[in-house]
């Protein structure tokens, strides 16, 4: 599991020791546990050299940093050419910052087309994927919700609570997932021999304003102390409106995307 730090990364690794599989989870910084192994993805050498020691039947990549071309871009490329050296199934986790939001919805035959260096920088490395490890899996998300822990869950408690300035944008539409269902799905797709990109978000478009309504909602917070406002009006780079359409890939799958009307309306864990 490389990205094993993170909110996605845990739980993958959670979830497949639960099912008895034996697990290596990398950090790059922050360490996980006693058996964490430390790995810059950007140090090409040092990725393939723990995967040839490792020789893992799957790798799951889900390690990025936004503001980081060569771990994103470059180091996705690193660990698909690591994975095919050792013959390992990929899946290589990307996101929906690969989309202008120009059209309605995206599927999972939609080309790129970013208007952000992270957006670029993810569509780089699923064209390295591609090129270099052609049965992987390419998995487009949305945002990450969890039980409390997400970086968006956060924002919004700080919103609510008047520890951090700024708004809410009505206008920012996206397909919020929960990490137990996206790692859920990871691992399903990983045991699925066939290739190619799937979708794996939330079932309910939902703009970031009222996925924080919903989350100070659940946790007992004022809804009324979240600012809100329109990216459009912001000045902010970035994509307004990006609907996963996850129909093909929910078809194939177990476990069920739910929207965040349930997953979070409801107080789900």
């Amino acid at each position: 599991m490389v990205g094993g730090g993170g909110l996605l990364g845990r739980e993958v690794v959670r979830l497949a020791r639960r099912a008895g599989h034996s697990v290596t989870a990398t950090y790059h910084q922050r360490p996980i546990g006693t058996d964490g192994r430390r790995l810059d993805i950007r140090d090409r050498a040092a990725v393939a050299a723990l995967v040839a020691a490792v020789r893992p039947e799957v790798i799951v990549n889900a390690a990025y940093r936004q503001a980081d071309w060569a771990t994103t871009a470059d180091g996705g490329m690193h660990v698909a050419a690591a994975a095919t050296e050792v013959r390992a199934r990929l899946v290589h986790v990307s996101s929906d910052a690969i989309f202008s939001g120009a059209a309605d919805s995206y599927d999972e035959g939609a080309a790129p087309d970013p208007v952000t260096p992270y957006g670029a920088a993810k569509a780089a490395a699923e064209v390295a994927v591609r090129g270099l490890a052609p049965d992987a899996v390419i998995v487009r998300t949305s945002l990450i919700i969890g039980a409390g822990t997400s970086e968006t869950e956060r924002h919004v408690h700080d919103l609510a609570t008047g520890r951090r300035s700024g708004a809410l944008f009505t206008d920012d539409i996206r397909c919020p997932v929960h990490v137990a269902d996206l790692a859920a799905a990871v691992l399903e797709l990983a045991a699925d021999p066939h290739p190619g990109v799937r979708n794996v978000a939330g079932s309910d478009p939902i703009s970031r304003y009222q996925l924080g309504v919903l989350i100070a909602r659940r946790d007992g917070l004022d809804p009324a102390a979240l600012p809100a406002a329109l990216r459009a009006h912001s000045g902010l780079p970035g994509a307004l409106a990006v609907r996963l359409d996850c129909s093909a890939t929910q078809a194939g799958l177990v476990v069920r995307l739910r929207g965040a009307h349930e997953f979070v309306g409801a107080g789900a864990a």
